[in-house]
């Protein structure tokens, strides 16, 4: 959109393919992720901003160079790269003598801020610190959250939700037993810290026709703490879980379904008159001499 505040049209077919691509799908794509550093930087921040995109990838970029961004003074500067490099999720590695060792994870609407977390590492483990097979690139991980907690506060059911975007790649309907190969856990302790561990699932023999399931740790071991929160407003963050009119399921009329998964159908007919339906001029169907008589006696 220019000064004026009238729309530019695209000029060539490669810009109104590049425009169609943003506008809103009926079934989204992927969601790539924006990885980034600020003003400072520790080991330790580097470290982890690398072993996540490594679990994120392909379905991200990450920034090489320092960005002078503190998103919860001016998140503009960051809206400006997700826009430009077409990211709906970002994490933002910082530290400085106030915040230490922090992480900052959020989520754009429309290439908007909707929502951000701010963490704070307490203790990390690399992913080269694991001895092991390493992820699969493009894996679909399966994640599993653990404790109370996480129904209990409302800062802790933001970053639920904020993971489980992050995490989430293609819509599925339904999967086998042998494609889980990867877990995330997230867990909450009663002092409030969050650990995040990583998994390998294996499938052993049990003798019988369910596998035994055993859980090899892989790497990375993080553990957070609560800083700053963002919560969405409440217009916006309804605006953004807003579905496709294509994707909302109608309901049919006269079809319903019992308890058991029988479908039932109702069907409605209209009055119907047996004695004047037009059957077959049969022998047998034929009245009587007497029939007639007792017939034209009574009327």
């Amino acid at each position: 959109m220019s000064v004026s505040g009238r729309v530019v049209k695209p000029t060539t077919r490669r810009g109104k393919r590049t425009l169609q691509k943003r506008e809103p799908q009926v079934i989204e794509d992927p969601k790539r992720a924006l990885f980034l550093k600020g003003r400072k930087t520790s080991e330790l921040v580097r470290r982890a901003l690398k072993d996540v995109y490594q679990m994120k990838k392909p379905d991200a970029l990450m920034f090489a160079k320092r960005n002078d961004i503190t998103v919860f003074e001016d998140p503009t500067p960051l809206e400006r790269h997700c826009k430009k490099n077409e990211c709906a999720h970002f994490l933002l590695g910082s530290h400085s003598k106030k915040r230490p060792n922090n992480l900052t994870i959020g989520r754009m609407f429309n290439y908007a801020l909707l929502d951000m977390v701010e963490l704070h590492i307490e203790s990390y483990k690399s992913l080269m610190d694991f001895i092991g097979p390493k992820m699969t690139l493009g894996i679909k991980s399966c994640l599993l959250f653990n404790g109370p907690q996480w129904d209990e506060s409302d800062d802790l059911k933001m970053l639920r939700s904020i993971f489980i975007d992050f995490f989430h790649r293609e819509q599925i309907d339904a999967i086998r037993l042998q494609g889980i190969e990867h877990t995330l856990s997230f867990s909450v302790t009663p002092a409030g810290i969050i650990c995040l561990r990583s998994y390998k699932v294996l499938l052993k023999k049990s003798g019988l026709s369910i596998p035994r399931v055993e859980l090899e740790e892989i790497g990375p071991r993080i553990d957070f703490s609560l800083r700053r929160t963002k919560p969405a407003s409440p217009d916006l963050m309804k605006e953004a879980c807003k579905k496709a009119r294509e994707l909302i399921p109608h309901k049919k009329r006269n079809i319903s379904m019992d308890v058991f998964g029988t479908t039932h159908g109702r069907i409605h007919v209209g009055k119907q008159e047996i004695l004047r339906i037009q059957t077959r001029k049969l022998k047998g169907l034929k009245k009587t001499g007497e029939e007639k008589w007792a017939k034209q006696k009574k009327t």
